[in-house]
């Protein structure tokens, strides 16, 4: 069997994600790690440490929307379910996060496009699938090439409130794209916006959620290399209390 990685990695200042969310990396290498080790064990000096030098770490400054995580209901609204109490990340039930995967491709479409139920029955017919309760749906956006770049905040076509209730319909609980959001770039939606005055446009895949509880993947990677479905897919979150969202690392496990 094959385990494909699925995240990105965490990076200092990466240019893919707008100002206000900043990612901060600070290292501290071994020969500063022996200033900050010997502290720990008064009396010690250089010379009682392997070669002179300590531990390594880093001190980080992110969002919990850094990297590849896994947003909660908490993060599109107050309420979910209709009024229920929107879960936090540290509350989704675990057993969601082990199940078989499916990967629909709308990479072809342009940047902006905005799926609709009708283009997410069309991708399972192409592919001949079904879905099932609890399956784990991956969205090739096609932004996930401009990864590392600026311009992958306003790549790739996005998921539309329809197209998203009719996954949960079929008992989908957690979904992923590869692109920055759920929703279409924010750009588009924007401008959208700005010409209709249709408040309803706004982050309207997110605001699904307030509807049927879900939770979904962003900043996938390597969604290419995965088979139509067939796999199975694991993304456990960081478990942060009372949080939005929590980093994750999922991975696809694809048999011989």
């Amino acid at each position: 069997m094959k385990f494909i990685d699925l995240s990105v990695t965490i990076e200092s200042h990466t240019p893919c994600d707008p100002p206000s969310m900043p990612t901060e990396i600070e290292y501290i290498d071994h020969v500063q790690g022996a200033e900050h080790m010997k502290p720990f064990f008064p009396g010690a000096t250089n010379e009682d440490l392997p070669k002179g030098v300590g531990w390594a770490l880093e001190y980080v400054k992110l969002t919990t929307h850094s990297g590849t995580h896994l947003d909660a209901p908490w993060h599109f609204h107050p309420t979910m379910d209709q009024g229920q109490p929107a879960r936090t990340i540290d509350q989704i039930p675990i057993s969601w996060c082990f199940s078989d995967g499916v990967v629909l491709d709308f990479s072809e479409k342009p940047d902006g496009y905005r799926i609709m139920a009708g283009d997410v029955s069309q991708a399972l017919d192409k592919i001949g699938y079904s879905l099932k309760p609890l399956d784990i749906v991956f969205i090739r956006s096609g932004a996930a090439k401009y990864w590392g770049t600026s311009e992958y905040l306003v790549r790739g076509c996005g998921m539309s409130r329809e197209a998203t209730l009719f996954l949960l319909e079929q008992g989908v609980k957690i979904v992923g794209t590869d692109a920055w959001s759920w929703d279409r770039p924010l750009s588009y939606i924007a401008q959208e916006f700005a010409n209709t005055k249709d408040a309803s446009l706004i982050w309207e895949g997110h605001f699904a959620g307030i509807e049927k509880e879900y939770y979904h993947l962003e900043k996938l990677t390597n969604l290419d290399q995965l088979p139509a479905f067939g796999f199975k897919a694991i993304c456990f979150p960081i478990k942060i209390k009372a949080a939005s969202a929590g980093w994750s690392r999922p991975v696809a496990i694809v048999e011989d």
